[in-house]
C-alpha cells in the first residue's frame, strides 16, 4: 500500500480558500447586523424584538467562531512555514490529522452559517 504525500502547497491553497470564506462570512455579518439596527428601530413588537435579539446573539457568535477559525489558520500556517524552512514540504501525520479536523468543522460550519441565513432570510421576508 503505497501512502499519499501531501504537500505543504496544497494545505497553503486550501487554507487560502477557507480564509476568503471566512472573511466573507465576517463581512456579510457587518451587512446583516445593520439589517437588526435597521429593524429594532422599526419594530416594536415584543415577538419581532425576540426574534432580533436571537439574530443579534446568533451573528456575535458566529462572529466569534470565524475569529477562532481565522486564527487556527494563521497557527497552522505558521507551522508549515517553519516546515517550508527546514526544507520540508511533506506534512507529518499529525500535521495532515489536524488539517483534516480543520475541513470537518469548516465543513460543519458551512452547514451552520447556510441554516442561519436562510433562517434570516426568511424572517426579513416576512418583517420587511
Amino acid at each position: 500500500m503505497q501512502k499519499e504525500i501531501i504537500f505543504n502547497s496544497n494545505l497553503h491553497f486550501e487554507h487560502q480558500l477557507w480564509k476568503r470564506e471566512l472573511l466573507f462570512w465576517k463581512d456579510e455579518l457587518v451587512f446583516f447586523n445593520n439589517r437588526l439596527s435597521e429593524m429594532v428601530t422599526r419594530w416594536t413588537k415584543k415577538e419581532v424584538l425576540i426574534k432580533l435579539e436571537h439574530f443579534q446573539n446568533e451573528f456575535i457568535l458566529h462572529g466569534g467562531v470565524i475569529e477562532d477559525m481565522l486564527e487556527a489558520i494563521e497557527i497552522h500556517e505558521t507551522r508549515i512555514a517553519g516546515q517550508d524552512l527546514m526544507g520540508q514540504d511533506a506534512l507529518d501525520t499529525a500535521m495532515v490529522k489536524k488539517h483534516m479536523e480543520f475541513r470537518n468543522k469548516m465543513e460543519t460550519q458551512e452547514r451552520i452559517y447556510a441554516d442561519l441565513k436562510k433562517e434570516f432570510f426568511m424572517f426579513l421576508s416576512k418583517y420587511l
